[in-house]
């Protein structure tokens, strides 16, 4: 019964904090908490609620930290307390943002609406991204739901089709195109797009190290053969 309590919180949280981050990055601060302090102060408190996550959800999705973690929790569990831990730092990060009071640009008429066509494009483009994936687990559920189950997770194999035959990393490529797609850059939301612009490239460096561990010369391979984040040629047909 705990696993099954488990799995629908998980899946809450998980979805409660995606959702929240979607109409977040659409519409830029949420104000939800409005803390009256001046504009340095808040791009700073901005700043550490960026960092903050970043350490945590770039911390917890190692694979030195998954091995560091077997000692204390089953390793089952490791996927569903990410999610859980990555949520309520999210939540946190969206709740207590702060909004700037300036402006930097604003786009109207045309533009405006050809940026709102890119963010509905690229969540279509995340979708093709997992559709690609042939199975895809959000929320790090498997290996409990695989215990109820009575399965074993089978090892991962590299499997490259659809969105991955563009780029090695077209879910990141998605979300940096959402987030650079609001059309009303205020000095609070420029410094969310460059923390995380910066820490999405930066990750895909570290995940690129810990995808040629698990997959070897097929993923060097592949490396050869598809760009990181941008796509410079049109795949061949297969």
């Amino acid at each position: 019964m705990s696993d099954y309590f488990l799995i629908m919180f998980t899946r809450f949280m998980g979805s409660v904090s995606l959702i929240a981050m979607m109409v977040f990055i659409f519409v830029g601060s949420l104000n939800l908490v409005n803390l009256e302090v001046g504009e340095s102060a808040a791009l700073l408190l901005n700043s550490f609620l960026s960092i903050g996550f970043f350490i945590q959800h770039s911390g917890m999705i190692r694979r030195s930290f998954e091995r560091w973690s077997a000692q204390f929790i089953d390793k089952k569990y490791q996927g569903a307390l990410f999610t859980i831990s990555s949520s309520i730092v999210l939540l946190l990060l969206i709740v207590f943002w702060q909004k700037s009071s300036y402006t930097l640009a604003s786009a109207h008429d045309g533009l405006r609406w050809l940026l709102r066509a890119v963010y509905v494009m690229s969540v279509l483009g995340i979708f093709w991204g997992i559709r690609s994936l042939g199975s895809f687990d959000p929320f790090g559920l498997v290996r409990i739901l695989g215990g109820m189950n009575g399965t074993t997770v089978t090892p991962s194999r590299l499997r490259v089709r659809g969105a991955y035959r563009w780029v090695r990393h077209p879910l990141y490529l998605f979300c940096l195109l959402m987030i650079w797609s609001c059309p009303d850059l205020t000095a609070d939301r420029l410094l969310f797009n460059l923390l995380w612009t910066a820490w999405i490239i930066v990750g895909t460096i570290l995940e690129e190290r810990d995808l040629v561990t698990l997959f070897g010369e097929d993923y060097r391979v592949y490396q050869s053969e598809v760009p990181m984040l941008i796509p410079n040629r049109i795949p061949p047909s297969r």
